[in-house]
Parts: C-alpha cells; sequence; structure tokens
C-alpha cells in the first residue's frame, strides 16, 4: 500500500504520467467556491450559477439558482449540510433547505451594518447540533434544534478586521478556530460562548506569525499531529507592500513557527485553501497585483508535511483550464477540488490518507 501511494503521488510531478491517475471534471464554466457532502449526494456552492446538488446513485445534477427559479441569488461562498438542512452563505444572508419541504428560505442579519449579511464560510457541528457562521462581521451561532441565532461581536479594541470572518475549523472536540483578516480567535467549546475566559485571539504580534507584515489574514486553517497550518492572504500594495505578505504559517503549539512561500517553492504567496491526504498537503496559491487590485490564481501544490518539500502539480496533464483552485474537499477517496472553472475529482488511492468526516471540508 505504501509504494502503491508513492508511486500515485509520483506522477503528479512527471509531465505527461498523470493520465494514469483517475480523475473527471465536472460543472465546466463555474467558479466552485465550496463543497459539502451528505451520504448520497455532494452539495456545490457556486459563485455566478448558483448551488448544484449530485446525486451519486443516479449520476445526476439538479441546480438551484435564478435561471431555475427556485433561488433569487447565484452568488454564493460557503455551504454546509446536515441530515435535515442545507446552508448557504452569500451576499445576501444566509440560504437554508429544509430537505423535508423541499424548499428555500433566507435568514437576514440585522447586526453588522452594511456587510453585516456577507457569510463568507459555515461550519456545522453535528457534536452539539451548531451550525457556525462566519460573517463579514460578527460570528454567529445557530442551535439548530432551537432555531436560535446568536450574534458574537469578536472585535479585538479599534480593530475591525479582527471580526471579519474568513475560515472556521474544528480542532478535536474541543476547540474551534476562527480565522480572520487580522488573526485567529480560539473558542473552547466545553465553556458558554458569552464567557470571555472561553476565548484567546492571536495575531503577528508577540512571536505569532513569526512577526510578519503588518497584518496577517487567516484564509484556510488545517491541523494535521501536533501542528496547525495557516494559508494567509497576499494583499499588498506599492504604497503598502508589507500589508498582508501571505504564505503558509505551520505552528507547532508552543512557540516554533516554520513558513513556506514562494521562496520555498510556490508559484506566489496568497493561499486559495489548505487540504491533507496521508503525507500531503494540497495548497491553491494566487498572486496579488498591485497594480490592478487584483488575484491571479498560480496553480496547485502538494508539500510533503514531513520534509515540507514543494512540488508543482502538473496542470498540463490534469487539463484543466485554469490556474484557480478555491477550495477542497476530501471524501476519504476522492479529492474534490473547486476551480474557477468548474470541479475536479481526483481519486486518491491511500487508505491511510482517510480522515475523520469533520476534518474533511476545508473552505477558501
Amino acid at each position: 500500500m505504501k509504494l502503491k501511494l508513492f508511486l500515485l503521488l509520483f506522477l503528479f510531478f512527471i509531465p505527461g504520467l498523470f493520465g494514469q491517475v483517475e480523475y473527471e471534471t465536472f460543472l465546466e464554466g463555474a467558479t466552485v467556491t465550496s463543497v459539502a457532502e451528505e451520504e448520497g449526494y455532494l452539495w456545490v456552492a457556486t459563485y455566478g450559477q448558483g448551488i448544484y446538488r449530485y446525486s451519486f446513485e443516479e449520476d445526476k445534477w439538479i441546480n438551484f439558482s435564478t435561471k431555475s427559479g427556485n433561488l433569487d441569488t447565484d452568488l454564493f461562498y460557503a455551504i454546509e449540510v446536515n441530515k435535515d438542512y442545507v446552508w448557504a452563505g452569500a451576499t445576501e444572508g444566509l440560504f437554508i433547505y429544509n430537505k423535508k419541504r423541499q424548499k428555500w428560505s433566507k435568514r437576514k442579519f440585522a447586526q453588522g451594518g452594511q456587510f453585516g449579511n456577507w457569510i463568507r464560510t459555515l461550519k456545522y457541528d453535528p457534536q452539539q447540533n451548531v451550525l457556525w457562521i462566519g460573517r463579514f462581521r460578527n460570528v454567529t451561532r445557530l442551535d439548530v434544534r432551537r432555531r436560535r441565532y446568536v450574534d458574537i461581536n469578536r472585535q479585538q479594541g479599534k480593530d475591525q478586521k479582527s471580526n471579519n470572518i474568513k475560515a472556521i475549523a474544528f480542532d478535536g472536540d474541543s476547540l474551534v478556530w476562527f480565522g480572520t483578516e487580522s488573526g485567529v480567535h480560539v473558542y473552547d467549546k466545553r465553556k458558554k460562548y458569552n464567557d470571555k475566559s472561553a476565548w484567546k485571539y492571536f495575531t503577528n504580534k508577540k512571536r505569532g506569525f513569526k512577526e510578519e507584515g503588518k497584518t496577517v489574514s487567516i484564509s484556510s486553517i488545517l491541523f494535521e499531529g501536533n501542528r496547525i497550518w495557516f494559508g494567509t492572504d497576499e494583499f499588498t500594495s506599492t504604497k503598502d507592500p508589507s500589508f498582508n505578505i501571505g504564505g503558509i504559517y505551520i505552528f507547532d503549539r508552543r512557540l516554533d513557527w516554520q513558513k513556506i512561500s514562494k521562496i520555498n517553492g510556490l508559484a506566489d504567496n496568497g493561499i486559495y485553501a489548505l487540504a491533507r491526504t496521508g503525507n500531503y498537503i494540497w495548497a491553491g496559491v494566487y498572486s496579488f497585483d498591485k497594480e490592478r487590485n487584483t488575484e491571479r490564481g498560480r496553480g496547485l501544490y502538494l508539500i510533503n508535511r514531513n520534509t515540507l518539500k514543494v512540488r508543482e502539480v502538473d496542470l498540463n496533464s490534469l487539463k484543466v483550464k485554469t490556474s484557480s483552485f478555491l477550495t477542497f474537499y476530501f471524501d476519504g477517496i476522492n479529492m474534490w477540488i473547486g476551480t474557477s472553472d468548474g470541479l475536479l475529482k481526483i481519486k486518491v488511492f491511500n487508505p491511510l490518507a482517510k480522515l475523520p468526516k469533520n476534518d474533511r471540508r476545508v473552505n477558501g
């Protein structure tokens, strides 16, 4: 089995041999922002074409969108699912699909001002039956059984960016991490959410994130062993070249920080998303154009989590039309990759790569 895994991953780096690996593409032309799974179905959020549901048994796609007449927006950033509901985050609030009634509804939020209804990430906790909603302003905790929403303002002092939520990840059974545009909150869910002692906040000060850059914007959070991997945004300008310098930071939960960036072999320092299979970390990389203030996808990379060696995936062999890899979802066998031009599925022949269900999805 170890030999098979080695051969598979080795094929990623040999031009012309990637065709031996099983992969498929779906939803060509769609900008795929988030992927979630329930038994028998895959749910896909897109920015521009609404939401898709794929039936594994029927091999059939169903679209929910303005074109289909069952949604009043097509612009979605995140999707999450449990046995009763599907939740999708948009700029206009939270969209909720009741499976029993087969009907969509919308929830808007009063707090947070103009951007309070821009939902950028979602994470469902089956242990507590709670949906965490990451908004441009505030975190919202939804008690699904009681249908009770609680808004939590995590602004630190005058730093509004500390309350702009971009990523949510579960760390074992007790901790929830919330990545923001200027650092990361850690919540101990064994305590009440309104207990101040349940929360901690880390920035790029006091040795955090190697104390690099003016601030640090977290795009993705990944746990492996005793380490935490943080994908960060690149956002700089000629006037402020050190604002968000980007890169991947690795924290050993004590004091040691390591970094992977353009210096180590990435095409550039912007990170869309991270995921893990076995001994490899997957990373979607982008560049930020200082003159045009735009992002440009720069490819897909695999990082050996033991040696930290970086290898670029041969996109020509994959036959994809884009270099923007925005989100990952690993179902235990296949890595589903949301891109700016559809959904890519790569079969990973690695029994050691299987992770607990709650750890499989990584938001971009």
